[in-house]
């Protein structure tokens, strides 16, 4: 069964890890990027990847909501909260509890990621899982 592993973030994360307003250093961001690299290899060699993207900054987006019958654009996705998807893994694995176990790797990465969390969310393959 597909599941979608969610990593979450916020403007401040990206900016940091872009140096700006005296962000990370090189070393940090070289060993989020290595953790990275090393933790989507691992899955890409079992057989569990599918897919996996890491989101734009989150004033790079747009929020599109109706208003009075007509569609009104906001900069940035924020809603009620800055935290925002910062990237996604799309696995194909044995079930759920695998899916988690995926998950929870992320969680030894270096850095803010395990504090924002992740979140582990079947993908619907018909309409009798909705």
């Amino acid at each position: 069964m597909k599941y979608l592993i969610l990593a979450y973030g916020n403007q401040q994360d990206y900016d940091r890890l872009s140096g700006k307003d005296g962000g990370a250093a090189a070393p940090e961001v070289s060993a989020v990027d290595e953790f990275l690299a090393g933790f989507t290899g691992a899955l890409a060699d079992s057989g569990e990847l599918v897919e996996t993207q890491g989101l734009a900054a989150p004033v790079l987006a747009r929020r599109l909501q109706l208003r009075d019958g007509a569609p009104v654009v906001t900069d940035g996705p924020f809603g009620e909260t800055e935290e925002v998807i910062a990237g996604y893994w799309m696995v194909d694995c044995a079930g759920f509890d695998r899916a988690t176990d995926i998950a929870a790797g992320l969680l030894k990465a270096p850095g803010r990621l395990a504090d924002a969390g992740v979140v582990v969310r079947p993908v619907m393959g018909s309409e009798s899982e909705l």
